[in-house]
């Protein structure tokens, strides 16, 4: 039991449909709910069990009957589809919710970070906020002090470390937020989709500063749409669906199941008739899919197997050269590659009013494990106007080989690079002429 750092038993939370949302509070605000909590508390436990008797069809079950065990040390995935229960459940986990049933136990400090400036106060200031942060958590202000600097660092806000946090963007917020919530050295961090926010650069930073805290034996719990994130730094991972554990085992194999089993990203997104649909006066958007070669409709894809992105639309307006095209990216945001229609048979000509299918061909060993993100665009050509542009409309996952005939070989550690081309390649050998004293020697001294 002493190595067990969470264990949930029949955890359950219920909520209202409808219910009232809190207004904007202010400190003293903050500090009278901080006094008045015991008291609050004292009277949900008297009342939490005449309210589970009267439920009724306005009420939702964020999350279910959970139970599981995480020991300390570990580094855990929580992953599944939005509204599947990850955030109330993190959030029972950082007592800032309680349970309708069931019951929780915590070993050790705490640290989340669930939202964006989670915990800071908007008519604080960053400095004032990290002190605040921090106390809450326990630290002595010895201990504050001494890892102000590098926090600070951490969140590059040097310049406006005494600026209220309110003015603050909200990639400023994320940076201090995490700075505080990875450098107190909690025994257990719950990070909810940090990777949402901040550029490519400070993604990678914080993954970084996750994967250490994980080796020096503290607990981790980490939420993602990010699959490869949750591959690359956890060994267990939990999927959730409907406020219930579907799976839980080791991040490969419950990360494939999310991505083969409907649970995960959609590989076709349709507007029919009599929706907004995406478009202006000359065409619009009608659907947008991901194929398999076997035509079949595929969130995941093997790496080594091409695939193609479709995009259904209508001309309503004759005489216009237009370019539909696709704009494709990673997980962290950074565009792959563009692609535009070049056709030859509708390339430069102006297209008649009707229902057009547009398709491209990805080539198989091109792009890199991982998300990939399709934005559709059309434009007009002549003038230059956008008809549509959705952004995010499909995704799928790519899935690398482990069978030595991908790029990868028989390399099996992690590859950057936003592309993965298998490239070919020869060699040419010289054998070496052992009959000559005088070229083997002088080959033996080449490298």
């Amino acid at each position: 039991m002493n190595d067990i750092a969470i264990r949930l038993e029949g955890i359950s939370k219920r909520y209202r449909i409808g219910a009232k949302q809190e207004k904007y509070k202010t400190l003293r605000d903050t500090l009278t709910d901080i006094s008045l909590a015991p008291v609050r508390r004292l009277r949900s436990v008297f009342n939490r069990e005449s309210s589970s008797i009267n439920a009724g069809d306005d009420t939702i079950w964020a999350v279910k009957d959970i139970s599981l065990e995480i020991a300390r040390g570990e580094v855990v995935g929580i992953i599944g589809r939005n509204g599947a229960g990850k955030s109330t459940l993190l959030k029972i986990l950082s007592r800032i919710t309680e349970p309708t049933q069931g019951f929780a136990q915590i070993r050790g400090r705490v640290s989340s970070l669930l939202e964006v400036g989670t915990g800071f106060h908007p008519e604080l200031t960053g400095r004032e906020n990290v002190y605040l942060n921090a106390a809450i958590l326990g630290m002595k202000r010895a201990e504050i002090e001494r890892k102000f600097d590098d926090i600070v660092a951490f969140a590059e806000v040097e310049k406006f470390v005494d600026t209220p946090v309110k003015r603050y963007s909200s990639g400023m917020q994320l940076r201090l937020a995490f700075a505080v919530a990875a450098h107190l050295e909690p025994e257990i961090l719950i990070i909810d989709e940090v990777l949402a926010v901040g550029d490519a650069r400070f993604q990678k930073k914080c993954l970084g500063k996750m994967q250490d805290v994980g080796q020096h034996g503290r607990t981790v719990l980490f939420v993602s749409h990010n699959m490869p994130a949750v591959t690359r730094l956890c060994q267990r991972t939990i999927l959730l669906e409907q406020g219930r554990i579907v799976k839980d085992g080791p991040s490969q194999e419950v990360v494939s199941t999310y991505m083969n089993s409907g649970y995960g990203t959609m590989a076709a997104r349709e507007w029919p008739e009599g929706v907004s649909i995406p478009g202006r006066d000359v065409a619009c958007l009608h659907a947008v899919r991901v194929r398999a070669e076997d035509g079949e409709l595929r969130d995941s894809v093997d790496i080594r197997r091409p695939v193609a992105v479709e995009m259904e639309y209508a001309v309503l307006k004759p005489g216009y050269v237009l370019s539909p095209h696709y704009h494709f990216y990673n997980d962290q945001g950074v565009c792959i590659f563009i692609s535009f229609d070049l056709d030859p048979a509708w390339r430069g000509r102006s297209r008649p009013v009707g229902r057009y299918i547009s398709k491209a061909w990805i080539p198989g060993n091109l792009l890199a494990e991982g998300m990939v993100f399709v934005e559709p665009w059309l434009i007009t050509m002549d003038p230059i106007v956008v008809q549509f542009r959705v952004s995010d409309a499909v995704a799928f996952q790519v899935i690398d080989s482990l069978d030595g005939d991908s790029a990868r070989g028989d390399y099996a550690e992690s590859m950057p690079g936003v592309v993965r081309p298998l490239l070919k390649w020869d060699t040419q050998f010289f054998p070496a002429k052992t009959d000559s004293p005088h070229l083997s020697s002088s080959l033996g001294t080449q490298c």
